[in-house]
């Protein structure tokens, strides 16, 4: 599977320790299947003045023995998972990826109308089902990293 990261540098070995806490599927090192995706947030980078680039990977197929989450949609067991990660705790899964919707600006008011009690459960579920895709792959674990994420090239943006 081809993966696209933005970022300010090219990483040509990612690692989970440099990821900020708090982040929608917790601190690992996020990816996308999306190019435009990637490419569109590489240029909140460069409005902002700063270099930017698409380092893209190959994530192999050969992820045996890694546990591995798919969350399908915006539902309720994602919006759980979200906002366990968000907050910053502990839940009882412990996954080696996790792979589902982006939090984006839109849905990320939303979760946090959730979070501060202002709109119920249903509601945040309600307004999410209407969201366009997005992808977001969050490896969690260094070894599948190590193992199975392979650098191809990065491209300046």
């Amino acid at each position: 599977m081809k993966l696209y990261h933005a970022s300010t540098v090219v990483i040509e070995k990612p690692d989970v320790l440099h990821s900020r806490e708090h982040l929608d599927f917790g601190r690992g090192f996020y990816m996308t299947a999306m190019r435009e995706q990637a490419v569109r947030y590489a240029e909140r980078f460069t409005r902002r003045g700063k270099e930017a680039y698409i380092n893209e990977y190959e994530l192999d197929d050969k992820t045996e023995g890694f546990v591995v989450k798919l969350f399908m949609s915006y539902d309720e067991e994602w919006l759980d998972y979200v906002t366990v990660c968000r907050k910053g705790q502990k839940g009882s899964e412990t996954y080696d990826a996790v792979s589902g919707g982006v939090a984006n600006d839109k849905v990320f008011n939303t979760v946090d109308l959730y979070f501060a009690g202002v709109i119920s459960k249903e509601e945040a579920l309600g307004r999410l089902k209407y969201e366009k895709p997005n992808h977001q792959l969050c490896i969690l674990n260094g070894e599948m990293l190590d193992r199975h994420l392979h650098f191809i090239r990065a491209e300046r943006v």
